[in-house]
Protein backbone atom coordinates (compact mmCIF):
# COMPACT_ATOMS: atom_id res chain seq x y z
CA UNK A 1 0.00 0.00 0.00
CA UNK A 2 1.32 3.40 -0.93
CA UNK A 3 -0.23 6.82 -0.47
CA UNK A 4 1.46 9.84 -2.05
CA UNK A 5 0.25 13.35 -1.38
CA UNK A 6 0.90 16.35 -3.57
CA UNK A 7 -0.30 19.90 -4.02
CA UNK A 8 1.04 21.62 -0.95
CA UNK A 9 2.77 24.96 -0.97
CA UNK A 10 2.54 28.58 0.08
CA UNK A 11 -0.85 30.27 -0.32
CA UNK A 12 -2.13 33.65 0.78
CA UNK A 13 -4.95 33.98 3.30
CA UNK A 14 -8.26 33.70 1.49
CA UNK A 15 -6.69 31.64 -1.26
CA UNK A 16 -7.35 28.12 -2.45
CA UNK A 17 -5.37 24.95 -2.87
CA UNK A 18 -6.18 21.43 -4.02
CA UNK A 19 -4.37 18.49 -2.52
CA UNK A 20 -4.20 15.09 -4.17
CA UNK A 21 -3.42 11.67 -2.77
CA UNK A 22 -2.51 8.95 -5.24
CA UNK A 23 -3.12 5.46 -3.88
CA UNK A 24 -1.70 2.15 -5.01
CA UNK A 25 -1.29 -1.39 -3.80
CA UNK A 26 -4.89 -2.06 -2.88
CA UNK A 27 -8.38 -1.94 -4.37
CA UNK A 28 -8.93 1.75 -3.80
CA UNK A 29 -12.64 1.76 -4.59
CA UNK A 30 -13.33 -0.64 -1.70
CA UNK A 31 -12.09 1.63 1.07
CA UNK A 32 -12.99 4.88 2.76
CA UNK A 33 -10.26 7.48 2.79
CA UNK A 34 -9.50 10.50 4.92
CA UNK A 35 -7.30 13.55 5.26
CA UNK A 36 -5.58 14.54 8.49
CA UNK A 37 -3.37 17.48 9.33
CA UNK A 38 -0.75 18.33 11.89
CA UNK A 39 0.03 21.94 12.68
CA UNK A 40 3.35 22.95 14.25
CA UNK A 41 3.38 22.01 17.91
CA UNK A 42 -0.01 20.31 17.75
CA UNK A 43 -1.33 16.80 17.51
CA UNK A 44 -2.47 15.30 14.23
CA UNK A 45 -6.19 15.80 13.73
CA UNK A 46 -8.77 14.46 11.28
CA UNK A 47 -9.93 16.95 8.67
CA UNK A 48 -12.28 15.12 6.32
CA UNK A 49 -13.32 11.63 5.30
CA UNK A 50 -15.14 10.06 2.40
CA UNK A 51 -16.79 6.69 1.93
CA UNK A 52 -15.57 4.17 -0.62
CA UNK A 53 -18.13 5.19 -3.24
CA UNK A 54 -17.84 8.86 -2.41
CA UNK A 55 -21.47 9.11 -1.42
CA UNK A 56 -20.90 10.40 2.09
CA UNK A 57 -18.40 12.83 3.57
CA UNK A 58 -17.56 14.22 6.98
CA UNK A 59 -15.60 17.27 8.08
CA UNK A 60 -14.15 18.72 11.24
CA UNK A 61 -16.15 21.80 12.24
CA UNK A 62 -13.27 24.20 11.60
CA UNK A 63 -13.22 23.43 7.85
CA UNK A 64 -16.92 22.92 7.12
CA UNK A 65 -18.06 25.08 4.25
CA UNK A 66 -14.47 25.74 3.15
CA UNK A 67 -12.98 22.32 2.36
CA UNK A 68 -14.33 19.62 0.10
CA UNK A 69 -13.12 16.03 -0.02
CA UNK A 70 -13.74 14.02 -3.17
CA UNK A 71 -12.38 10.98 -4.94
CA UNK A 72 -11.93 9.55 -8.40
CA UNK A 73 -11.96 5.77 -8.13
CA UNK A 74 -10.93 5.40 -11.77
CA UNK A 75 -7.74 7.31 -10.97
CA UNK A 76 -7.20 5.85 -7.48
CA UNK A 77 -7.00 9.38 -6.14
CA UNK A 78 -8.58 11.30 -3.30
CA UNK A 79 -8.64 15.09 -3.26
CA UNK A 80 -9.00 17.88 -0.75
CA UNK A 81 -10.15 21.19 -2.18
CA UNK A 82 -9.37 23.93 0.30
CA UNK A 83 -10.93 27.37 -0.12
CA UNK A 84 -10.91 30.52 1.99
CA UNK A 85 -7.70 29.39 3.61
CA UNK A 86 -6.69 30.86 6.94
CA UNK A 87 -3.29 31.05 8.65
CA UNK A 88 -4.54 28.48 11.16
CA UNK A 89 -4.89 26.00 8.31
CA UNK A 90 -1.10 25.89 8.07
CA UNK A 91 -0.10 22.28 8.59
CA UNK A 92 1.28 19.15 7.07
CA UNK A 93 -1.65 17.38 5.43
CA UNK A 94 -1.70 13.60 5.40
CA UNK A 95 -3.71 11.09 3.46
CA UNK A 96 -4.88 8.08 5.49
CA UNK A 97 -6.41 4.77 4.57
CA UNK A 98 -7.35 1.73 6.64
CA UNK A 99 -6.89 -1.37 4.53
CA UNK A 100 -7.74 -4.76 5.98
CA UNK A 101 -7.47 -3.34 9.48
CA UNK A 102 -4.08 -1.72 8.99
CA UNK A 103 -3.67 2.06 9.03
CA UNK A 104 -1.58 3.53 6.25
CA UNK A 105 -0.32 7.10 5.98
CA UNK A 106 1.27 9.11 3.26
CA UNK A 107 4.35 11.17 4.00
CA UNK A 108 2.36 14.39 3.96
CA UNK A 109 2.41 17.65 2.08
CA UNK A 110 2.99 21.02 3.72
CA UNK A 111 0.47 23.81 3.28
CA UNK A 112 1.54 27.22 4.53
CA UNK A 113 -1.03 30.00 4.64
CA UNK A 114 0.72 33.32 4.95
CA UNK A 115 0.93 36.73 3.35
Amino acid sequence: VQLVESGGGLVQPGGSRRLSCAASGFTFSNYAMSWYRQAPGKEREPVASITSAGTSTNYVDSVKGRFTISRDNAKNTVYLQMNSLKPEDTAVYYCRGVVRGIIYWGKGTLVTVSS
